[in-house]
Protein backbone atom coordinates (compact mmCIF):
# COMPACT_ATOMS: atom_id res chain seq x y z
CA UNK A 1 0.00 0.00 0.00
CA UNK A 2 1.55 3.37 -0.79
CA UNK A 3 2.23 5.75 1.75
CA UNK A 4 -0.22 8.99 1.29
CA UNK A 5 0.75 10.73 4.29
CA UNK A 6 2.09 13.90 4.70
CA UNK A 7 4.89 15.14 6.67
CA UNK A 8 3.48 16.05 10.32
CA UNK A 9 2.80 19.69 11.24
CA UNK A 10 3.06 19.95 14.94
CA UNK A 11 3.18 22.84 17.46
CA UNK A 12 6.38 23.39 19.14
CA UNK A 13 6.60 24.94 22.75
CA UNK A 14 9.99 26.56 21.61
CA UNK A 15 10.70 27.86 25.44
CA UNK A 16 10.99 24.53 26.52
CA UNK A 17 13.17 23.39 24.01
CA UNK A 18 17.09 24.71 24.62
CA UNK A 19 17.95 23.35 20.63
CA UNK A 20 15.13 25.86 19.55
CA UNK A 21 15.59 28.21 21.72
CA UNK A 22 18.75 29.15 20.36
CA UNK A 23 18.62 28.16 16.65
CA UNK A 24 15.52 30.93 17.30
CA UNK A 25 17.35 33.42 19.24
CA UNK A 26 20.52 32.78 15.99
CA UNK A 27 17.70 33.56 13.67
CA UNK A 28 16.76 36.91 15.21
CA UNK A 29 20.23 37.66 15.66
CA UNK A 30 20.69 37.36 11.74
CA UNK A 31 17.48 38.62 10.28
CA UNK A 32 15.91 40.99 13.39
CA UNK A 33 12.52 38.59 13.63
CA UNK A 34 11.60 35.61 15.03
CA UNK A 35 10.96 32.11 12.10
CA UNK A 36 8.07 31.92 10.44
CA UNK A 37 8.37 28.03 10.98
CA UNK A 38 10.94 25.49 11.64
CA UNK A 39 11.75 21.74 9.76
CA UNK A 40 13.77 18.73 10.89
CA UNK A 41 14.72 16.17 8.60
CA UNK A 42 16.61 13.45 10.44
CA UNK A 43 20.12 10.79 9.57
CA UNK A 44 19.97 7.61 9.33
CA UNK A 45 21.59 4.62 10.08
CA UNK A 46 21.64 1.69 7.87
CA UNK A 47 21.15 -1.55 10.00
CA UNK A 48 22.03 -4.09 7.02
CA UNK A 49 22.18 -3.43 3.03
CA UNK A 50 25.18 -1.61 1.79
CA UNK A 51 25.70 -0.16 -1.59
CA UNK A 52 22.66 -2.45 -2.65
CA UNK A 53 19.41 0.23 -3.04
CA UNK A 54 21.08 1.91 -6.02
CA UNK A 55 20.74 -1.55 -7.75
CA UNK A 56 17.37 -1.81 -6.95
CA UNK A 57 17.24 -4.22 -3.60
CA UNK A 58 15.55 -3.37 -0.25
CA UNK A 59 17.33 -1.87 2.61
CA UNK A 60 16.94 -1.87 6.19
CA UNK A 61 17.69 1.24 8.23
CA UNK A 62 16.47 3.33 11.06
CA UNK A 63 15.88 7.07 11.44
CA UNK A 64 18.87 9.19 14.35
CA UNK A 65 17.41 11.32 16.87
CA UNK A 66 20.74 13.23 15.64
CA UNK A 67 19.29 15.43 12.71
CA UNK A 68 19.31 18.57 10.32
CA UNK A 69 16.69 21.45 11.82
CA UNK A 70 16.46 24.84 9.98
CA UNK A 71 14.52 27.73 11.25
CA UNK A 72 12.81 29.82 8.21
CA UNK A 73 10.73 32.96 6.92
CA UNK A 74 9.69 32.86 3.38
CA UNK A 75 10.19 36.55 1.99
CA UNK A 76 9.48 38.28 -1.53
CA UNK A 77 12.81 39.23 -2.10
CA UNK A 78 13.83 36.09 -4.82
CA UNK A 79 17.16 35.96 -2.33
CA UNK A 80 17.93 32.72 -0.43
CA UNK A 81 19.96 33.40 2.59
CA UNK A 82 21.77 30.99 4.53
CA UNK A 83 23.02 31.09 7.88
CA UNK A 84 24.89 27.86 9.77
CA UNK A 85 24.87 27.37 13.63
CA UNK A 86 28.18 25.94 13.65
CA UNK A 87 30.92 28.81 12.73
CA UNK A 88 32.82 26.44 10.41
CA UNK A 89 30.10 26.97 7.72
CA UNK A 90 30.35 29.98 6.21
CA UNK A 91 27.07 31.94 5.21
CA UNK A 92 25.95 31.95 1.65
CA UNK A 93 23.60 33.78 -0.50
CA UNK A 94 22.03 33.55 -4.20
CA UNK A 95 19.57 35.02 -6.54
CA UNK A 96 17.20 32.12 -7.52
CA UNK A 97 17.70 32.73 -11.18
CA UNK A 98 21.61 32.35 -10.42
CA UNK A 99 21.40 28.94 -8.81
CA UNK A 100 24.62 27.04 -9.25
CA UNK A 101 25.33 23.86 -7.67
CA UNK A 102 28.95 22.85 -7.36
CA UNK A 103 30.53 19.18 -8.09
CA UNK A 104 33.49 18.79 -7.90
CA UNK A 105 34.01 20.50 -3.93
CA UNK A 106 30.83 20.91 -3.16
CA UNK A 107 29.63 23.09 0.22
CA UNK A 108 27.06 22.69 2.81
CA UNK A 109 24.95 25.00 1.04
CA UNK A 110 25.26 22.88 -2.36
CA UNK A 111 22.98 20.30 -0.31
CA UNK A 112 20.33 23.08 0.67
CA UNK A 113 19.88 24.04 -3.19
CA UNK A 114 19.45 20.68 -3.94
CA UNK A 115 16.47 19.93 -2.43
CA UNK A 116 15.40 23.83 -3.20
CA UNK A 117 15.63 22.99 -6.71
CA UNK A 118 13.72 19.86 -6.48
CA UNK A 119 10.96 21.05 -5.03
CA UNK A 120 10.88 24.66 -7.72
CA UNK A 121 11.69 22.14 -10.57
CA UNK A 122 8.98 19.68 -9.64
CA UNK A 123 5.79 22.01 -9.50
CA UNK A 124 7.71 24.23 -12.49
CA UNK A 125 7.21 27.36 -10.29
CA UNK A 126 9.40 30.43 -9.07
CA UNK A 127 9.42 29.45 -5.94
CA UNK A 128 9.87 31.98 -2.98
CA UNK A 129 12.93 33.53 -1.36
CA UNK A 130 13.66 32.82 2.31
CA UNK A 131 15.61 33.47 5.07
CA UNK A 132 17.13 30.53 6.64
CA UNK A 133 19.39 29.26 9.75
CA UNK A 134 20.95 25.66 9.87
CA UNK A 135 21.36 23.40 13.10
CA UNK A 136 22.86 19.91 12.48
CA UNK A 137 23.82 17.59 14.90
CA UNK A 138 24.61 14.85 12.33
CA UNK A 139 28.14 14.44 12.48
CA UNK A 140 29.50 15.37 8.83
CA UNK A 141 30.74 12.83 6.82
CA UNK A 142 30.27 9.91 9.15
CA UNK A 143 28.05 7.72 6.92
CA UNK A 144 24.97 8.55 8.97
CA UNK A 145 23.67 10.86 6.46
CA UNK A 146 23.85 14.69 7.17
CA UNK A 147 24.15 15.68 3.59
CA UNK A 148 20.61 13.95 2.29
CA UNK A 149 19.25 14.81 5.81
CA UNK A 150 19.94 18.46 4.94
CA UNK A 151 18.74 17.89 0.60
CA UNK A 152 15.38 16.71 2.19
CA UNK A 153 15.35 19.69 5.16
CA UNK A 154 15.41 21.82 2.04
CA UNK A 155 13.18 20.15 0.36
CA UNK A 156 10.48 20.03 3.00
CA UNK A 157 11.65 24.43 3.77
CA UNK A 158 11.13 24.68 -0.05
CA UNK A 159 7.49 23.05 -0.07
CA UNK A 160 6.08 24.43 3.16
CA UNK A 161 7.55 28.12 2.17
CA UNK A 162 5.75 28.09 -1.39
CA UNK A 163 2.60 26.05 0.24
CA UNK A 164 2.85 22.79 -1.74
CA UNK A 165 1.58 19.72 -0.37
CA UNK A 166 3.78 16.22 -1.00
CA UNK A 167 3.25 12.87 0.69
CA UNK A 168 6.10 12.01 2.58
CA UNK A 169 6.82 8.68 -0.32
CA UNK A 170 6.45 11.84 -2.68
CA UNK A 171 9.00 14.15 -1.53
CA UNK A 172 10.98 11.27 -0.48
CA UNK A 173 11.58 10.24 -4.34
CA UNK A 174 12.29 14.05 -5.44
CA UNK A 175 14.94 14.46 -2.91
CA UNK A 176 16.27 10.88 -3.92
CA UNK A 177 16.24 12.32 -7.47
CA UNK A 178 17.70 15.76 -6.67
CA UNK A 179 20.51 14.67 -4.56
CA UNK A 180 22.12 13.64 -8.18
CA UNK A 181 22.55 17.05 -8.94
CA UNK A 182 25.75 17.23 -7.00
CA UNK A 183 26.77 14.13 -9.02
CA UNK A 184 26.02 11.40 -6.25
CA UNK A 185 24.10 8.42 -8.14
CA UNK A 186 22.20 7.22 -4.71
CA UNK A 187 19.58 4.90 -5.20
CA UNK A 188 17.06 6.75 -2.41
CA UNK A 189 17.29 4.88 0.86
CA UNK A 190 18.30 8.00 3.03
CA UNK A 191 15.78 10.29 2.11
CA UNK A 192 13.21 7.47 2.13
CA UNK A 193 14.34 6.92 5.86
CA UNK A 194 13.81 10.28 6.51
CA UNK A 195 10.53 11.03 5.60
CA UNK A 196 9.12 7.51 6.32
CA UNK A 197 10.48 6.66 9.60
CA UNK A 198 8.54 6.16 12.81
CA UNK A 199 9.27 6.03 16.23
CA UNK A 200 10.54 3.23 18.02
CA UNK A 201 10.84 0.76 14.57
CA UNK A 202 13.45 0.38 12.13
CA UNK A 203 11.51 0.16 8.43
CA UNK A 204 12.47 -2.50 5.42
CA UNK A 205 12.45 0.10 2.45
CA UNK A 206 11.90 -1.56 -0.99
CA UNK A 207 11.70 0.23 -4.23
CA UNK A 208 10.20 0.81 -7.66
CA UNK A 209 7.33 1.23 -5.66
CA UNK A 210 8.99 2.83 -2.69
CA UNK A 211 7.19 1.09 0.26
CA UNK A 212 8.52 0.69 3.79
CA UNK A 213 7.52 -1.98 6.24
CA UNK A 214 8.17 -1.99 9.95
CA UNK A 215 10.94 -3.98 11.43
CA UNK A 216 10.30 -5.30 15.04
CA UNK A 217 13.88 -4.88 16.56
CA UNK A 218 14.65 -6.94 19.19
CA UNK A 219 13.93 -5.35 22.81
CA UNK A 220 17.29 -7.43 24.64
CA UNK A 221 19.90 -5.84 22.51
CA UNK A 222 20.83 -2.36 20.88
CA UNK A 223 22.23 -0.98 18.11
CA UNK A 224 25.33 1.53 19.12
CA UNK A 225 27.32 3.65 16.70
CA UNK A 226 31.17 4.47 16.58
CA UNK A 227 32.78 6.52 14.47
CA UNK A 228 35.95 6.24 12.89
CA UNK A 229 36.83 9.68 13.01
CA UNK A 230 37.68 9.47 8.99
CA UNK A 231 35.95 11.66 7.03
CA UNK A 232 35.04 10.70 3.48
CA UNK A 233 33.00 12.82 1.45
CA UNK A 234 31.00 10.54 -1.38
CA UNK A 235 30.52 13.82 -3.83
CA UNK A 236 33.95 14.90 -3.74
CA UNK A 237 35.40 11.40 -4.73
CA UNK A 238 34.55 9.14 -7.46
CA UNK A 239 35.09 6.14 -5.45
CA UNK A 240 30.69 5.45 -4.76
CA UNK A 241 30.02 6.43 -8.47
CA UNK A 242 32.94 3.79 -10.20
CA UNK A 243 30.84 1.41 -7.58
CA UNK A 244 27.84 2.35 -8.88
CA UNK A 245 28.90 1.84 -12.78
CA UNK A 246 30.57 -1.11 -11.92
CA UNK A 247 27.32 -2.46 -11.18
CA UNK A 248 25.95 -1.24 -13.96
CA UNK A 249 28.17 -2.80 -16.17
CA UNK A 250 28.04 -6.02 -14.37
CA UNK A 251 24.05 -6.06 -15.39
CA UNK A 252 24.86 -5.61 -19.02
CA UNK A 253 27.02 -8.15 -19.34
CA UNK A 254 25.12 -10.76 -16.98
CA UNK A 255 22.25 -9.84 -19.56
CA UNK A 256 23.83 -10.32 -22.45
CA UNK A 257 25.63 -13.56 -21.40
CA UNK A 258 21.52 -14.60 -20.51
CA UNK A 259 19.98 -13.87 -23.45
CA UNK A 260 18.23 -10.55 -22.18
CA UNK A 261 18.00 -7.32 -24.02
CA UNK A 262 20.96 -5.51 -22.16
CA UNK A 263 20.98 -2.10 -23.32
CA UNK A 264 18.01 -0.18 -21.50
CA UNK A 265 19.05 -2.52 -18.13
CA UNK A 266 20.57 -0.50 -15.58
CA UNK A 267 20.36 -2.50 -12.14
CA UNK A 268 21.35 -5.79 -10.95
CA UNK A 269 17.94 -5.96 -9.46
CA UNK A 270 16.33 -5.38 -12.55
CA UNK A 271 18.08 -8.11 -14.44
CA UNK A 272 16.87 -10.69 -11.53
CA UNK A 273 13.44 -9.24 -12.46
CA UNK A 274 13.52 -9.54 -15.81
CA UNK A 275 15.45 -12.95 -15.34
CA UNK A 276 12.20 -14.03 -12.97
CA UNK A 277 14.50 -15.60 -10.71
CA UNK A 278 15.58 -16.00 -7.11
CA UNK A 279 18.79 -14.60 -5.26
CA UNK A 280 20.36 -17.82 -4.98
CA UNK A 281 19.99 -18.45 -8.44
CA UNK A 282 21.80 -14.78 -9.39
CA UNK A 283 24.28 -15.62 -7.20
CA UNK A 284 25.37 -18.81 -8.90
CA UNK A 285 24.69 -16.71 -12.31
CA UNK A 286 27.91 -14.44 -11.29
CA UNK A 287 29.89 -17.07 -10.04
CA UNK A 288 29.53 -18.66 -13.55
CA UNK A 289 29.35 -15.68 -16.16
CA UNK A 290 31.84 -13.30 -14.52
CA UNK A 291 35.37 -13.96 -13.62
CA UNK A 292 37.33 -12.81 -10.35
CA UNK A 293 40.21 -10.87 -12.27
CA UNK A 294 39.29 -7.36 -13.07
CA UNK A 295 37.70 -6.50 -16.71
CA UNK A 296 39.95 -3.75 -18.96
CA UNK A 297 37.77 -1.11 -20.88
CA UNK A 298 38.58 -3.34 -24.49
CA UNK A 299 37.02 -6.56 -22.73
CA UNK A 300 33.63 -4.94 -21.36
CA UNK A 301 33.38 -3.42 -24.83
CA UNK A 302 33.89 -6.82 -26.55
CA UNK A 303 31.51 -8.82 -24.55
CA UNK A 304 28.79 -5.41 -24.92
CA UNK A 305 29.73 -5.23 -29.14
CA UNK A 306 30.25 -1.77 -28.24
CA UNK A 307 33.31 0.83 -28.80
CA UNK A 308 34.97 2.90 -26.15
CA UNK A 309 33.64 5.59 -27.36
CA UNK A 310 30.12 4.37 -26.50
CA UNK A 311 30.82 3.03 -23.03
CA UNK A 312 32.64 6.82 -21.93
CA UNK A 313 29.38 8.55 -23.33
CA UNK A 314 26.37 5.78 -22.23
CA UNK A 315 27.72 4.06 -19.75
CA UNK A 316 30.05 6.02 -17.54
CA UNK A 317 29.51 8.44 -15.41
CA UNK A 318 31.30 12.66 -15.79
CA UNK A 319 33.19 11.63 -12.89
CA UNK A 320 34.34 7.67 -13.80
CA UNK A 321 35.54 8.50 -17.43
CA UNK A 322 39.04 8.06 -15.82
CA UNK A 323 38.75 4.40 -15.19
CA UNK A 324 40.45 2.00 -17.08
CA UNK A 325 39.49 -1.64 -15.13
CA UNK A 326 36.47 -2.79 -13.17
CA UNK A 327 35.65 -5.39 -10.69
CA UNK A 328 32.59 -6.75 -11.56
CA UNK A 329 32.16 -10.19 -10.14
CA UNK A 330 33.33 -9.03 -6.60
CA UNK A 331 30.82 -6.10 -6.94
CA UNK A 332 27.49 -8.26 -8.40
CA UNK A 333 28.73 -11.08 -5.87
CA UNK A 334 28.33 -8.68 -2.84
CA UNK A 335 24.72 -7.21 -4.01
CA UNK A 336 23.13 -10.16 -4.52
CA UNK A 337 24.77 -11.90 -1.12
CA UNK A 338 23.89 -8.52 0.86
CA UNK A 339 20.60 -8.16 -0.71
CA UNK A 340 19.99 -11.85 0.55
CA UNK A 341 21.09 -10.92 4.12
CA UNK A 342 18.44 -7.64 4.22
CA UNK A 343 15.47 -10.50 4.07
CA UNK A 344 17.04 -12.57 6.42
CA UNK A 345 17.77 -9.85 8.81
CA UNK A 346 14.00 -8.95 8.73
CA UNK A 347 12.89 -12.42 9.13
CA UNK A 348 14.85 -13.25 11.74
CA UNK A 349 13.33 -10.02 13.50
CA UNK A 350 9.58 -11.18 12.25
CA UNK A 351 10.11 -14.47 14.01
CA UNK A 352 12.01 -13.48 17.02
CA UNK A 353 14.12 -17.29 17.39
CA UNK A 354 15.46 -17.83 20.84
CA UNK A 355 18.63 -17.07 19.10
CA UNK A 356 17.87 -14.40 17.35
CA UNK A 357 20.86 -12.06 18.60
CA UNK A 358 23.52 -14.81 17.79
CA UNK A 359 22.07 -14.69 13.82
CA UNK A 360 21.94 -10.77 13.25
CA UNK A 361 25.11 -10.58 14.64
CA UNK A 362 26.34 -12.86 12.47
CA UNK A 363 24.91 -11.53 9.08
CA UNK A 364 26.36 -8.00 10.31
CA UNK A 365 29.72 -9.75 10.33
CA UNK A 366 29.19 -11.65 7.16
CA UNK A 367 27.86 -8.22 5.71
CA UNK A 368 30.86 -5.95 6.78
CA UNK A 369 33.55 -9.06 5.54
CA UNK A 370 31.22 -8.62 1.99
CA UNK A 371 32.19 -4.97 2.02
CA UNK A 372 35.71 -4.92 2.80
CA UNK A 373 36.61 -7.77 0.59
CA UNK A 374 34.17 -7.87 -2.38
CA UNK A 375 33.10 -4.37 -2.10
CA UNK A 376 36.48 -3.17 -1.27
CA UNK A 377 34.76 0.00 0.38
CA UNK A 378 35.85 -0.25 3.96
CA UNK A 379 39.43 1.41 5.02
CA UNK A 380 41.80 0.28 8.29
CA UNK A 381 40.45 2.19 10.61
CA UNK A 382 36.73 0.98 10.10
CA UNK A 383 37.90 -2.40 10.41
CA UNK A 384 39.98 -1.86 12.96
CA UNK A 385 36.85 -0.54 14.62
CA UNK A 386 34.54 -3.20 13.91
CA UNK A 387 37.40 -5.65 15.29
CA UNK A 388 37.52 -3.46 18.41
CA UNK A 389 33.76 -3.75 18.95
CA UNK A 390 33.41 -7.55 18.69
CA UNK A 391 35.93 -8.32 20.84
CA UNK A 392 34.66 -5.98 23.51
CA UNK A 393 31.18 -7.83 23.08
CA UNK A 394 29.40 -6.81 20.14
CA UNK A 395 27.61 -9.58 18.89
CA UNK A 396 27.69 -8.50 15.46
CA UNK A 397 29.25 -5.34 13.79
CA UNK A 398 29.49 -3.84 10.40
CA UNK A 399 30.69 -0.59 8.79
CA UNK A 400 27.43 1.57 7.63
CA UNK A 401 26.90 4.15 5.12
CA UNK A 402 28.89 4.97 1.94
CA UNK A 403 32.13 3.20 3.73
CA UNK A 404 35.95 4.53 2.93
CA UNK A 405 35.47 6.44 6.60
CA UNK A 406 32.15 7.35 8.50
CA UNK A 407 30.83 4.76 11.10
CA UNK A 408 30.08 1.18 11.96
CA UNK A 409 27.20 0.06 13.82
CA UNK A 410 27.38 -2.96 16.45
CA UNK A 411 24.57 -5.00 17.81
CA UNK A 412 25.02 -5.26 21.71
CA UNK A 413 23.03 -6.87 24.44
CA UNK A 414 21.20 -4.18 26.71
CA UNK A 415 22.80 -5.46 29.69
CA UNK A 416 26.43 -5.61 28.48
CA UNK A 417 25.99 -1.71 27.03
CA UNK A 418 28.33 -0.12 30.10
CA UNK A 419 31.04 -2.57 29.52
CA UNK A 420 31.08 -2.23 25.82
CA UNK A 421 31.04 1.72 25.89
CA UNK A 422 34.02 1.43 28.01
CA UNK A 423 35.97 -0.66 26.24
CA UNK A 424 35.74 0.90 23.00
CA UNK A 425 36.43 4.39 24.43
CA UNK A 426 39.29 2.78 26.23
CA UNK A 427 40.66 0.69 22.84
CA UNK A 428 40.40 3.19 19.92
CA UNK A 429 39.16 6.87 21.62
CA UNK A 430 41.18 7.13 24.29
CA UNK A 431 44.70 5.53 22.06
CA UNK A 432 44.51 8.57 19.72
CA UNK A 433 44.85 12.58 20.71
CA UNK A 434 41.97 13.47 17.83
CA UNK A 435 39.93 10.95 18.34
CA UNK A 436 39.57 11.51 22.39
CA UNK A 437 38.60 15.06 21.71
CA UNK A 438 35.48 13.69 20.05
CA UNK A 439 34.48 10.26 21.35
CA UNK A 440 31.43 12.07 23.48
CA UNK A 441 29.93 12.50 19.39
CA UNK A 442 31.39 9.45 18.36
CA UNK A 443 30.02 6.49 20.34
CA UNK A 444 26.70 6.71 21.85
CA UNK A 445 23.12 3.97 21.54
CA UNK A 446 20.49 4.84 19.45
CA UNK A 447 16.74 4.28 19.09
CA UNK A 448 14.53 4.40 16.10
CA UNK A 449 13.41 8.39 15.95
CA UNK A 450 10.62 9.60 13.81
CA UNK A 451 10.65 11.18 10.26
CA UNK A 452 11.00 14.41 8.97
CA UNK A 453 8.09 17.11 10.37
CA UNK A 454 7.43 20.96 10.43
CA UNK A 455 6.87 22.65 13.30
CA UNK A 456 5.04 26.07 14.25
CA UNK A 457 5.69 27.87 17.68
CA UNK A 458 2.56 26.89 19.90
Amino acid sequence: MVDKATPPQEPVLVADSERFTKLKDAFISKYGAPPAFYARAPGRVNLIGEHIDYCGYAVLPMALEQDILAAVTPTQTNLIQLANTNPVYLDYHVHISEIHIETAKPQWYHYFLCGFKGIQEHFDIIASGMNCVVDGTVPPSSGLSSSSALVCCAGLVTMVANQKVLSKVEIAEICAKCERYIGTEGGGMDQSISFLAEKGTAKLIEFNPLRATNVKLPKEAVFVIANSCIEMNKAATAHYNIRVVECRLATKILAKAKGVKWEKLLKLGDLQTELGVNLETMISTVEQTLHPEPYSREEVCQHLGISQEELCSTILSQNTQHVTTFKLYQRAKHVYTEARRVLQFKRICDEAPANALQLLGELMNQSHTSCRDMYECSCPELDQLVDICVQSGAIGSRLTGAGWGGCTVSIVPTDNLNSFLMKVQEVYYKADVQRAALHTRSLFATQPAGGAATYYEA
